[in-house]
């Protein structure tokens, strides 16, 4: 049976869309990752642009939202929100928060090439986090045992 994780943000069009993406290369076949927000919109072409630059297509994903998710089941749910309020999936999981700020701007000055290093270091920060969870996530289960 898989283990099943569950990343949350608010419009899940970029930090969560990228953390499923990079759990779903990295953790291998044992992890069934998801991802939803609190008020979904689209996924975000710069997403898509830089997971591609490391060899993860996450084009075919699409924005959900947190009610399409069946709760049962889930061993961790990971909010990603910074400075936005975060939603909240109901019952007993582990909760892990990981505060990383949202790549995304409305912010005309910002040029395309910046927009895509805000998303790299989002990215980044990411992996670095999801290469920890599996570890983590043993050491919880061995504990519960």
């Amino acid at each position: 049976m898989k283990r099943r994780i569950l990343f949350l943000c608010v419009a899940n069009s970029a930090r969560s869309q990228m953390a499923e993406g990079l759990a779903r290369a990295l953790l291998g076949d044992g992890i069934e990752a998801l991802s939803a927000g609190s008020r979904p919109s689209r996924l975000n072409p710069y997403a898509i642009e830089v997971m591609a630059e490391l060899g993860i297509d996450i084009s075919a994903h699409r924005s959900k939202s947190v009610q399409e998710i069946d709760g049962g089941g889930l061993e961790a749910v990971i909010t990603l929100c910074a400075e936005e309020v975060c939603p909240v999936l109901p019952g007993r999981v582990r909760r892990i928060h990981w505060p990383i700020p949202d790549p995304a701007s409305s912010d005309p000055s910002l040029s395309a090439q910046e927009m895509r290093q805000r998303f790299r270091t989002a990215r980044d920060r990411i992996r670095e986090r999801i290469e920890g969870l599996a570890a983590l996530l043993d050491r919880s289960a061995q504990e519960s045992r």
